[in-house]
């Protein structure tokens, strides 16, 4: 905890501008007994509504968009990430010259409505499942011919290419996952290969948008993109009973130049 704290000052100093970010995760993490309280009462909750089932295959509306969630993939709207990072995306964050990339894309959320406004999106999941589940939400919103899915592991898959705007619903828990499914929650190493990563895939001015919860290890990112020098900013915020959502904007820092793209 002393570590965070050191953390956030040195941000501070340093002019960057993820530091009430920081703190913020830091004041959640002091009450974290309660919020995994709270976190069991929700899942109590979902069970007696039937929305536990996640290995069930669901029909979801998100925004008035269908989404078809088929076994092992991440339901973009029960757990809330997924379609509160897909509020984000709108004409003032997505142009229409743009290339975007949809990193674990999942069920395509993100792709679907970024493809609305970029010139060509590509998705990308490690879970071939999550690749399926998206090629039939691409096909569902009339989006297969902007949208264009890859099965493998974070940037392995886009090797040589760079984007106008990555976006990224990680895992955010720190653990090795026991299955696909949890991949879309665990991981051990994530936060460092995507924040290692994310420089050789930007095109000059380019961003990234990721959601981060108070209910895992999101400070591990933060400390990874600090790491790398990536200039963080808060783009949208959002308190909910047993958590909070917050979209971070990533861009390149001074010393984190753009270097010859390649796969890390």
């Amino acid at each position: 905890m002393q570590d965070l704290r050191l953390y956030a000052v040195a941000r501070r100093r340093r002019g960057m501008t993820s530091a009430p970010s920081v703190e913020n995760l830091l004041k959640v993490a002091r009450v974290a007994g309660v919020a995994r309280l709270l976190g069991k009462s929700m899942a109590l909750a979902y069970r007696l509504v039937g929305k536990d089932k996640y290995d069930n295959f669901r029909l979801e509306r998100v925004y008035d968009s269908p989404f078809l969630v088929t076994p092992s993939v991440f339901n973009p709207k029960v757990p809330r990430t997924g379609m509160f990072l897909a509020a984000q995306i709108q004409a003032r964050t997505v142009q229409r010259d743009w290339d975007v990339l949809d990193m674990g894309t999942g069920s395509g959320v993100c792709a679907v409505f970024a493809a609305k406004h970029a010139r060509r999106v590509v998705a990308v999941d490690i879970n071939p499942a999550a690749v399926r589940c998206a090629c039939i939400n691409a096909l569902m919103n009339h989006m297969e011919h902007r949208i264009d899915i890859r099965h493998g592991d974070l940037f392995a898959p886009v090797r040589g290419e760079r984007f106008d705007l990555i976006l990224f619903n990680p895992p955010f828990v720190k653990g090795a996952p026991r299955d696909d499914r949890d991949r879309a929650w665990r991981s051990n190493d994530v936060a460092e290969r995507f924040a290692a990563g994310l420089r050789l895939h930007l095109k000059p001015g380019g961003s990234a948008l990721v959601v981060l919860s108070t209910y895992g290890d999101g400070h591990t990112f933060l400390e990874e993109f600090a790491k790398q020098e990536l200039e963080t900013s808060v783009l949208a915020q959002r308190r909910f009973v047993n958590e909070r959502l917050t979209v971070f904007r990533l861009r390149l820092g001074p010393g984190s130049a753009a270097t010859p793209a390649a796969s890390p």
